[in-house]
């Protein structure tokens, strides 16, 4: 069954259809799980989320509809991941600001926090992937790169804001991670100390192995386990055609 199903990864990359396809559920899958991720900030009162959360909502569905080319999706997606990091300003403290996403290397407090939520998110897709049958090097919606497990960035993606922004919001938000305490000052307070990311750790597998009832599978799993599920949807839409959704947040599934 391996050899099979990484032969058919590669030939539905090669399928344009098939390809966007996949990566157009997972842009979307990013969009549903930001948009979830921010409502509990709207409900509380943070009401300059409207507009976001309705262009999330009505303009992005509309949008992945029209789009037939790769580049016009990732600059969709990059136009998602902007607007939600312009929110910032409106539910965490000053000393977080984001003014704009620098990765390398991070050049605040905020930017450090998302590369290494990003970079434990990383390694536990491909750990969870592993798992599964799936040729890690043949990606949908990044382009494959040498040396790296292109499939774990896509898939990656629908669980950042699940797994590492609540993260972030939560330790930042309860003090449990300050810029004063936390952040090594020599370097500009742009990469957290010995002491931050003992925090962040534990606050991350607190959060990856939360346990919740899917509504599918009628049973109760981990976000982590949730993570190889998707591989396996995966699979089963490259073997069987059966229809690609990403975990939902919302659906629980």
């Amino acid at each position: 069954m391996s050899g099979r199903v990484i032969v058919k990864q590669a030939l539905a990359y090669d399928n344009h259809d098939k390809r966007m396809h996949i990566a157009k559920a997972i842009v979307n899958g990013i969009a549903e799980n930001i948009y979830f991720t921010l409502y509990h900030y709207y409900r509380h009162g943070k009401t300059e989320l409207k507009d976001y959360l309705d262009w999330l909502r009505k303009d992005v569905k509309s949008m992945l509809l029209k789009i037939k080319g790769i580049n016009q999706l990732l600059a969709l997606e990059g136009e998602i991941w902007g607007k939600f990091y312009a929110t910032f300003k409106f539910i965490l403290p000053e000393d977080f600001a984001m003014l704009k996403r620098v990765k390398r290397p991070p050049d605040n407090p905020i930017n450090a926090l998302i590369s290494f939520g990003n970079t434990l998110l990383y390694t536990k897709t491909v750990s969870q992937l592993y798992e599964t049958h799936l040729n890690q090097s043949i990606s949908f919606l990044h382009e494959p790169v040498e040396r790296r497990f292109s499939l774990s960035l896509d898939l990656s993606e629908v669980f950042k804001p699940i797994i590492v922004f609540k993260t972030i919001f939560d330790c930042v938000n309860n003090r449990k991670i300050t810029v004063e305490k936390h952040f090594d000052k020599k370097l500009n307070y742009a990469l957290l100390n010995e002491s931050g990311k003992k925090i962040f750790v534990e606050e991350y597998e607190n959060r990856i192995n939360n346990v919740f009832e899917h509504t599918k599978l009628r049973r109760k799993v981990t976000y982590k386990t949730a993570i190889k599920i998707d591989g396996y949807k995966l699979i089963k839409y490259i073997i069987e055609g059966k229809d690609f959704v990403p975990f939902s947040l919302e659906n629980k599934q």
